[in-house]
């Protein structure tokens, strides 16, 4: 297959396209290595791809609507895989421009191109903040997701009603992706297991919110490029799906900051502090419709993620020193 994956810079488009090249199919990659988080990890994402002659790599913001569509008119993509966003709840609340650019704009260019090329099949990132207020665990499809508590988590639903939308206008096939709390080794440097492993090597005591008083449902890298591959290549799918793409397990956050000291060799020093603005206090994914529609079987516990994360951590950071 010919796919187009954008945000091929960030954590999952990269791995994704990874897996992607590794399997015999051309990438064709969008990225625009905005400096939301360091460029320099960006650009050594990006250089993995050295190596494949079957990827191409485009750098430019999705919102040049008229060359993505120019692009998916003249390369044909059997599918297009739509990674690339304005990420984080918290810089939300300070930068909600950030979003309506990215999020919202740029996920309109990518339909429209897609709905002029014609592309078969669109596979798009929406995320477990849609869930919002939402308290009956765990988090199931078919639950009602209009009670959003930040601007990420909003636009991330727009995308869901603007791919239903042209679904319905256009009979475009729209595959949406919500994930749930991904890490793992080329991860992002904004979110906590980083956060915490940095300052725990240093030191310095780690900001936990909520007074320590939140479950999250950790998925490994890799388990999230197993569901990412299998929505865009498994067949009978209908022509509108939301999809739960999580480990199915919620984890409370003190095991998991006592796992990560325990692999680190350090004692954990906590400063403990009240819930954020736009924060939950826990997520579980229901992924039985994944596992009935894309055969999705997430395998890695935080026992065994974490301390990947943790090697490849120092090892990345040796190699930067």
């Amino acid at each position: 297959m010919k796919i187009l994956v954008t945000g091929t810079a960030g954590f999952i488009g990269n791995a994704v396209a990874l897996r992607l090249l590794g399997e015999g199919h051309t990438v064709v990659g969008w990225d625009n290595f905005n400096d939301y988080y360091t460029v320099r990890l960006k650009r050594n994402r990006h250089a993995r791809f050295a190596s494949y002659r079957r990827f191409r790599g485009i750098e430019d913001d999705l919102c040049n609507a008229a060359r993505l569509r120019r692009l998916c008119l003249k390369e044909g993509f059997d599918a297009v895989c739509h990674l690339a966003a304005q990420a984080g709840v918290r810089y939300s609340i300070d930068n909600p421009f950030a979003y309506q650019h990215s999020n919202l704009e740029g996920f309109l260019s990518v339909l429209e191109a897609c709905r002029r090329a014609r592309v078969p099949r669109l596979v798009y990132a929406s995320s477990s903040s849609v869930y919002g207020a939402n308290t009956r665990l765990p988090f199931s499809e078919k639950d009602r997701v209009d009670h959003q508590i930040s601007l990420y988590g909003a636009t991330k639903r727009a995308n869901e009603l603007m791919a239903h939308t042209y679904t319905q206008l256009f009979g475009m096939q729209t595959i949406g992706l919500r994930f749930f709390t991904v890490y793992g080794p080329w991860g992002r440097p904004d979110m906590a297991l980083w956060l915490f492993t940095r300052d725990l090597l240093a030191g310095k005591p780690i900001k936990v919110f909520n007074n320590g008083r939140m479950r999250r449902d950790f998925t490994y890298i890799d388990d999230i490029v197993q569901g990412v591959t299998r929505a865009l290549m498994a067949p009978r799918l209908g022509a509108y799906e939301l999809f739960n793409l999580g480990n199915s397990r919620t984890e409370n956050l003190m095991d998991m900051i006592r796992l990560l000291a325990a692999t680190l060799g350090v004692e954990p020093r906590m400063d403990l502090l009240p819930l954020q603005p736009g924060d939950v206090t826990a997520t579980f994914a229901d992924i039985a419709l994944a596992r009935r529609k894309l055969g999705f079987r997430p395998v890695t516990p935080i026992r065994v993620g974490i301390p990947r994360f943790v090697q490849w951590y120092r090892d990345y950071h040796k190699l930067e020193e």
